[in-house]
């Protein structure tokens, strides 16, 4: 064997440290960082992201975004795992309904001071900015907004017009025009998300119906369990199985998304988000949809939506390279962008004003709706960090349990309440 000359193991002792280097988190290349983002929504939206992810790379050659896809279903999991084991991203999409529970874990930097000096710097939607400030426990603003939402009833309007029905404004109406829009077995008048996800949109429904505008009362105690928002539970079972499909007790947002799409269903309840499912199932012209209709009160009341958005991770190493690609993502025209392929509602002001806007009637009415002194817009506790699972893994079981009359609305709604002014009041004791 030949021996190595001095010359020979200088480079190799550089060629080692180049490796080295590149394997490292951080780095691809000299002088070129790499950080990691995670897509919280990934799948249909991912091909959003990778446009955007090549517009900001050619913009930024110094910069590359590794981009990891997670099922909504499971991101706030896969944050949790991520955080208890020290291997968060560098930036990540995030909604307020676990900013809190990110934020009790102290795993987001606060964008207050990169916001500060930022060019978005007023422009972004100031009730956004507000909601998100209100999740977490010091005031401060841990992510930074990039849509807004609305929850709607989607329709078709063959089926409607075809029955005689007009999108219905007051509940009374909406009742009328389910059992009028059922043939069953063949097609039903509406659809019922029984399983994952059903429960904020089961509030939604009954908070528009009933008028009641806080979550709490002044006591603290909660008012989920008002004895109107009991009346518009008791409706929505009622329907089960007489003019909604039978498989709805399990269905979670894909399936119920499929028996709309498939023309099983004539409307169904979700928001502006579904968009694309529908026009790419039925085409722009033979969608639409409206908000929520209007209880006894006469007062458009609404549960507002989790704000989703950008949130950079404490543990980055990279953080100002993580803030210029969310200030990226959140400029005038990638915010467009984003929530024109999506069907959203920008956060940055002057995207709002884009033409493509206007040419779709569900967003335009629903940005009036949003826009309208009159809307009472009602907030979930996004901040208590029990709200996910009490939400969510305590009460969907017991919501299935009332579709199938082994419980009764009273009761269901009942146990929640309890559950959520326990949460109310040892969160205000625990910051008081």
């Amino acid at each position: 064997m030949r021996p190595i000359t001095k010359v020979a193991a200088t480079a190799l002792a550089v060629l080692a440290l180049s490796v080295t280097a590149a394997c490292g988190s951080g780095s691809e290349g000299p002088g070129r960082t790499t950080i990691t983002f995670w897509d919280n929504n990934g799948g249909v939206r991912t091909p959003i992201y990778q446009e955007l992810i090549k517009r900001f790379e050619k913009a930024n050659p110094t910069i590359h975004v590794a981009y990891v896809g997670i099922p909504i279903a499971s991101a706030q999991q896969k944050y949790d795992t991520a955080v208890a084991g020290g291997d968060t991203p560098d930036v990540g999409g995030v909604t307020t309904g676990y900013l809190a529970d990110l934020t009790g874990q102290q795993a987001l930097e606060p964008a207050d001071d990169y916001l500060a000096r930022s060019p978005l710097n007023g422009k972004l939607l100031d009730g956004m900015l507000t909601s998100i400030k209100q999740t977490g426990s010091d005031g401060k603003l841990y992510m930074v907004p990039a849509t807004s939402n609305l929850d709607v009833v989607w329709y078709q309007k063959d089926r409607l017009s075809e029955a005689g029905v007009t999108p219905p404004r007051t509940w009374d109406d909406f009742f009328a025009a389910v059992k009028k829009l059922t043939r069953a077995p063949e097609r039903y008048g509406w659809t019922i998300r029984g399983g994952a996800g059903s429960i904020f949109q089961l509030l939604a429904e009954a908070y528009a119906y009933s008028g009641v505008t806080r979550f709490f009362d002044a006591s603290g105690k909660s008012t989920v369990n008002d004895p109107k928002n009991v009346e518009l539970v008791s409706k929505i079972a009622a329907l089960y199985k007489k003019d909604t499909p039978e498989a709805d007790v399990t269905n979670d947002f894909p399936k119920m998304v499929a028996q709309f799409t498939s023309g099983k269903v004539a409307m169904m309840h979700h928001n502006l988000g579904s968009y694309n499912d529908h026009v790419k199932a039925f085409g722009a012209d033979k969608v639409d949809a409206y908000p929520l209709p209007v209880g006894a009160s006469g007062r458009r009341t609404i549960l507002a939506n989790p704000v989703d958005g950008f949130a950079v991770f404490k543990n980055s190493e990279h953080k100002d390279a993580a803030w210029k690609f969310v200030e990226f993502l959140l400029s005038k025209e990638s915010n467009s962008y984003w929530n024109r392929q999506a069907g959203q509602i920008p956060a940055n002001k002057e995207a709002q004003a884009d033409a493509w806007l206007d040419e779709r009637p569900y967003l335009k009415n629903a940005v009036e709706v949003l826009g309208d002194p009159a809307t009472v817009m009602v907030s979930p506790p996004y901040y208590l960090p029990q709200y996910s699972s009490i939400t969510k893994a305590d009460s969907e079981p017991l919501f299935q349990k009332v579709l199938l009359g082994q419980m009764k609305p009273q009761e269901f709604l009942d146990t929640m309440a309890r559950k959520l002014t326990e949460a109310q009041a040892g969160w205000k004791k625990a910051h008081s």
